[in-house]
């Protein structure tokens, strides 16, 4: 089950120092480092059902777009 309550982590910092990863980048190599952090953080998590909740949460309420409810293995 995915964890959305508040934790210790320090928000504040942990959202300066994603936005300086992006600083200095084209929106194409930013949107490389935003897919790139995606799989190293879905590789740390290792469990699906948990990221196929995170993916349809990320998605809610997004214009256009309807949550997912299943997630298909190839």
């Amino acid at each position: 089950m995915l964890n959305t309550r508040p934790t210790g982590l320090r928000y504040d910092d942990m959202y300066e120092s994603l936005i300086a990863a992006h600083q200095g980048l084209t929106p194409a190599q930013s949107h490389l480092v935003n897919a790139r952090l995606v799989l190293l953080l879905a590789n740390h998590i290792s469990d699906l059902p948990v990221l196929a909740e995170a993916f349809e949460l990320a998605r809610k309420g997004v214009v256009g777009e309807q949550p997912v409810t299943s997630v298909s293995h190839s």
